[in-house]
């Protein structure tokens, strides 16, 4: 395919493309400009589809202001990744050639590198579809990929197919296998930062979320984009805002565990997996993962979907469904913070862990009564700090980017140890709570020669006095 005339339209001069732009205002970023190429993508049902999608899943059943879509999440990050990389061309324009294609091609990374996801944020592939398909290895990511060409073919946008490429490898680059060799790299770090995690997708779901859930937020990426430099194909940053890029990662880890991981947040994802468990032989929701032409389809609204289908087959999901409707959640009853020491040779706890610990007593537990959550929480790199792979530069005459060794502490208050590993149990009935937190507790002992009963249940308050 040859070029396009949109193409042509970005050479022209910037006020002809102010003049075919659509903006719109963003309670974050303000106003929003769309070039003619975004709106051909976004202007379809495919794309339209993100407003069904809560950026944060079931997050607003505990944070009610949580209702914010993957919709203004996409057209946020498509506005940053311009800025972006605007930004290196105001300064390093020559020096790193970049052009309006370019800058157009982020854009689009940004725009779509949601396109694909499922609903209800990361819950539909990480707890979901592991427990209805075995070994399965589907990602939102490479759903976005297939979502992209199902756009273009079915809404016949004229795009240059070596730019598509682009844009696809730009939305994959966290993963390494699928990175490309070509020229520009520092572009994919842009929209996927597969080095070290430094990225606008982050820059704007940070400070969104933190908006959305009354939270406050004390990172500031306006500093980082505006001191971003390319140095040998790659974005470094000041070594003065290493502290900023710092809070980049732990205002992530705070948002996980406040509110992404939140507990009870955890025990509506685990009620609503069930339900879509029940549900799924019934609905075919698995069967459309593959498909374009099926998947586009399935959104949050699935969960109205099942309650208004008067089945009978569908009568445990809508009961379970109108438990969380009703506040009759699954009960919360206690963690454990695997130690540091332990958490290489961590064994996964299940269910039948917990009721084999169980002694003898009033009620007998089974496997069904008990869910056992295994939470992880890290700076974006596992256990690995990503301010390791991060370079720095000294000032705006240095020409040469350095890493910060560890050993040259910025600051005593910085974390050793990079991921926190936490194992949370459940129980599906409120009477049994006490009995699953007693056998949980005795899980702890045998397991790891001490205990933690961080909230006490009812039972056991009443116990005390």
């Amino acid at each position: 395919m040859g070029a396009s005339s949109t193409d042509e339209l970005l050479k022209s001069n910037s006020s002809q493309k102010e003049r075919y732009s659509k903006h719109v205002h963003d309670n974050v970023h303000g106003n929003i400009y769309l070039d003619p190429l975004a709106l051909q993508f976004i202007d379809t049902e495919e794309f339209q589809r993100l407003r069904d999608l809560k950026q944060l899943g079931l997050s607003h059943l505990v944070y009610p202001g949580a209702v914010h879509s993957r919709f203004e999440h996409s057209l946020g990050v498509y506005w940053l990744a311009g800025t972006a990389v605007q930004t290196l061309k105001d300064y390093q324009g020559l020096e790193l050639d970049i052009d309006d294609i370019d800058i157009q091609t982020v854009k689009l990374a940004g725009l779509l590198h949601d396109v694909g996801h499922g609903p209800f944020s990361h819950m539909f592939e990480r707890e979901f579809l592991p427990r209805v398909l075995s070994g399965s290895n589907w990602s939102h990511e490479d759903m976005s990929l297939k979502m992209i060409d199902y756009i273009v073919d079915q809404h016949y946008i004229d795009i240059d197919s070596g730019r598509l490429d682009r844009v696809k490898e730009m939305i994959v680059t966290s993963h390494a296998s699928q990175k490309s060799a070509k020229e520009k790299q520092f572009l994919y770090d842009i929209v996927a930062n597969g080095r070290n995690g430094i990225d606008v997708d982050k820059f704007d779901y940070i400070v969104r979320d933190s908006r959305a859930c009354g939270l406050g937020c004390n990172f500031q990426f306006e500093r980082l984009m505006e001191t971003m430099r390319v140095m040998g194909d790659e974005i470094c940053y000041r070594a003065k805002d290493y502290l900023t890029v710092y809070k980049l990662f732990s205002a992530r880890a705070d948002l996980h565990r406040t509110v992404y991981t939140h507990a009870k947040v955890k025990a509506i994802e685990l009620m609503l997996v069930d339900a879509l468990l029940e549900a799924n032989e019934h609905l075919g929701i698995s069967s459309s993962i593959q498909q374009p032409a099926e998947f586009w389809k399935l959104d949050d609204t699935i969960i109205n979907a099942i309650l208004a289908d008067p089945r009978p087959e569908l009568k445990k999901a809508r009961d379970i469904i109108l438990r969380v409707r009703r506040r009759q959640l699954y009960q919360f009853c206690n963690e454990y913070s695997v130690p540091k020491a332990k958490q290489e040779h961590f064994k996964g706890i299940n269910a039948q862990d917990i009721v084999c610990s169980q002694k003898a007593g009033e009620v007998t537990l089974k496997e069904e009564d008990v869910i056992v959550s295994i939470v992880k929480i890290d700076l974006t790199r596992g256990k690995k700090n990503p301010l390791e792979s991060t370079n720095f530069y000294q000032d705006y005459c240095s020409d040469v980017k350095f890493l910060i060794d560890k050993e040259e502490r910025i600051s005593h208050l910085l974390p050793t140890f990079c991921q926190d590993m936490i194992v949370r149990v459940y129980a599906k009935e409120p009477h049994l709570v006490e009995a699953v937190s007693d056998a949980f507790e005795n899980f702890q002992m045998k397991t790891y020669g001490e205990k933690t009963q961080v909230h006490s249940t009812p039972e056991k308050k009443k116990r005390r006095r």
